[in-house]
């Protein structure tokens, strides 16, 4: 269970916004991988119950930037951050009952405890940068003249 955990480029599923180039996205699908092959390994009570609440919930961070980042619009995307930053707080609500519960080593627990860590500013610094943009979108759109009607001379 030491071995590093590879994240797949699959070309099969390319779309027109590269979502899978986020760092943010990116460090999200290695914890998502990470907390899979840990909950494998656990007896079928663990897993029916604390194990598909953590994969779901984990997996669910990865999913909404995705899902944002193919959005129409900034508002789009900014709803889904949040959510995949909901996701990310119930992902560490999972892994503190898998950590009292004696679920996780020690090695694995200091294996996803760092990557938990910078997934938070990560998240809020994407956030924060789409907040941005729609920011400046909406002055551009606003700085837009409005034509007058032609008048009768």
């Amino acid at each position: 269970m030491g071995e590093d955990v590879i994240i797949v480029q699959c070309s099969t599923f390319q779309c027109m916004v590269r979502f899978q180039e986020l760092q943010v996205y990116q460090l999200a699908e290695q914890i998502s991988n990470e907390v899979w092959f840990i909950v494998q390994s656990w007896d079928f009570f663990a897993k029916n119950t604390v194990g598909q609440q953590l994969v779901r919930s984990v997996d669910s961070i990865g999913a909404n930037i995705a899902e944002g980042n193919g959005g129409y619009n900034y508002n789009d995307n900014q709803r889904f951050i949040k959510i995949a930053r909901g996701s990310l707080h119930e992902t560490r609500h999972w892994l503190r009952l898998a950590c009292a519960r004696h679920l996780l080593t020690t090695e694995q627990i200091e294996r996803i405890k760092p990557l938990i860590d910078e997934l938070s500013p990560k998240l809020n610094a994407y956030l924060n940068s789409i907040q941005s943009k729609a920011n400046t979108q909406a002055l551009k759109i606003k700085k837009i003249p409005k034509s007058k009607p032609p008048t009768d001379s």
